[in-house]
């Protein structure tokens, strides 16, 4: 009997980790297809100075859609920028929270992803480091001044009525737990 319900653990334990390394698998697959739908859209051009950001076209944009690159050079990590946060586009990349701001409008821009997948060495960042967002018009730079640790419920760290542009990142939070995280890891940047 003993030997039966050993036989049954191991035999379940082994599909748990085949269908985990596939989910994972199939993750990192559709992140780089739309990494290269990306990368096929954006400019290389730095963008410095925004005269009228009603130039960028961002009405256009729909849910689902893959938007630009968000590149982290301390982290040498492309990632692709999808409109949306629900787990289909986080699945794929970094979501761009619905309702926040583009870059170059002089608002929040907020971008969520995963801590397990695209996230996963979001810790060592620090005050300083550069983060790029890279548009079908241009690359936008900001630097990271501050994070915080808020709960998971905690939505005030979204404020779409910002006046000043700051770029906020977020994830979950410890980054080594495991199942859903109590908290959330809230980088804010600022344009360069």
């Amino acid at each position: 009997m003993v030997r039966k319900f050993s036989l049954v653990l191991i035999i379940g334990g082994t599909l748990l980790l085949i269908y985990g390394g596939f989910q994972l698998y199939n993750s990192k697959a559709k992140e780089n297809k739309r990494l290269v739908e990306a990368k096929a859209s954006i400019s290389k051009d730095v963008i410095k100075e925004i005269n009228d950001a009603n130039l960028f076209n961002y009405d256009s944009i729909e849910e689902g859609d893959t938007v630009g690159v968000f590149y982290i050079p301390r982290l040498d990590r492309e990632i692709p920028i999808i409109e949306g946060t629900n787990e289909e586009e986080l699945s794929e990349g970094v979501g761009h929270y619905i309702g926040t701001g583009y870059p170059g409008e002089n608002t929040q821009i907020l971008l969520s992803g995963h801590r397990d997948t695209v996230f996963r060495q979001f810790g060592e960042l620090e005050d300083g480091d550069e983060l790029h967002v890279k548009m079908e018009h241009g690359t936008f730079i900001y630097e990271i001044r501050d994070h915080t640790i808020v709960d998971a419920n905690d939505t005030t760290v979204i404020d779409p009525n910002r006046t000043d542009e700051v770029l906020t990142v977020s994830t979950c939070y410890p980054f080594s737990f495991i199942g859903d995280a109590p908290d959330r890891y809230v980088i804010f940047a600022y344009p360069k």
